[in-house]
This record gives C-alpha cells, structure tokens and sequence, in this order.
C-alpha cells in the first residue's frame, strides 16, 4: 500500500514539473512569435489554399493562388526574422524534450531536440517552397507549402508539450497525420529536419 501512495505521489510530481516546463517553453515562445503575423498569414495561406483547389475554373484557380504570393513572401520573411531571433537564446531554454520527463535535458542532451536549429530548418523550407526553384505547378507548390506550415506548427507544439500532442492536434486541426505532413514537405527539409530531431 505504502509502495503504491509512493508510487502515486510520484507520479503527481513528475506531472506537476512536467507542467511548469510546458508553461516556461510556451511563455517563451509565444514571446518570440509576439512581434510577427506567422499565426494569422498560415491561416489565411491554409483558408486560400484549400479555396484555390476546391475551384473547378483552370483561371478562378490560378488567380486564387496568385493572390496569396505576397502573403507567401511575409510569412517566410517574418519565419526568417524568428529563427534569427530565436537564434539568439541560450542552449537551455531552446530545448525541446524528445521524452516528457522533467529535468531530462539536464540529464542528457540526446534526449532533447535543439528548436533554434528546428525554426531555421523550418525557415529554409518555407523560403524554399515560396521561392518554388522546382518550378512545382500551383497545386504542387501549394501542397508543399501546407507541409512545410503544418510541420513547422508541429515542432512549435512539440517544443511547448510533446510530440504526442502535437501530433494530436494536427490530427484534429487539419485532419493531418504527422506523418502525412513529413510526407509533404521538401526532401530537403525532410532531411534536416531529422536530422535534428533524431540526432
């Protein structure tokens, strides 16, 4: 009995720990994102996109998508001021936990992600698709666009919870697995992206 009120206690203060974490990483982050339109230029990039490929007229379509091109340039030119800001923080407070567990990082860098490097591979990718060097067609590009956003908005719910909710909340936002959205983006961002969050 003593074991399992042991046990209990335990868990309710790894919890707790576990929540004054998430609150510190989301306070920061919501700091850095504060100065920019990021949120507010996704959800009219995601709105238009979705509009643009419901469209059945070849020219309705094209014009949709060529609407959206300069809220495609500000939202990788505000991603780009953010990584560099971000950039900035010191190793501790840009971490992001791979494993909920309080003080892990502390423990072990190999268990932790670094979300400086994470926003700039984020950046990169985004610039890369609105830049389109591919030459994608409008819906292909558009496609990747929506990738390179939803994965992005995954690491920042990752770095701010976990992988599972953010995972969780891209299923039930855009009704986008995880997966889906890693399938979706550049090869290139693809690769770094990995790269850093398994290295």
């Amino acid at each position: 009995m003593e074991f399992i009120s042991l046990l209990f206690i335990s868990a309710l203060g790894i919890h707790w720990l576990n929540l004054q974490g998430q609150r510190k990483r989301t306070a920061l982050l919501a700091e850095q994102l504060r100065p920019y339109q990021i949120e507010k230029l996704m959800s009219q990039l995601t709105t238009s996109y979705m509009r643009a490929l419901g469209e059945n007229d070849p020219e309705r379509q094209r014009h949709i998508f060529q609407l959206q091109e300069q809220a495609e340039q500000q939202l990788a030119a505000d991603f780009q001021l953010l990584a560099r800001e971000f950039a900035q923080l010191p190793a501790p407070v840009s971490r992001g936990l791979k494993l909920a567990l309080p003080f892990i990082d502390q423990l072990s860098p190999k268990v932790c992600f670094d979300m400086r490097r994470l926003l700039e591979v984020h950046a990169q990718g985004i610039e890369r698709a609105v830049d389109n060097r591919e030459g994608l067609s409008d819906k292909a590009r558009s496609f990747r666009m929506v990738g390179e956003m939803f994965l992005m908005q995954h690491s920042c719910h990752w770095f701010c919870r976990s992988k599972t909710i953010a995972s969780a909340r891209m299923l039930a936002q855009h009704q986008t697995r995880y997966e889906q959205a890693l399938d979706a983006v550049s090869p290139e961002t693809r690769q770094a992206y990995l790269a850093v969050v398994q290295g």
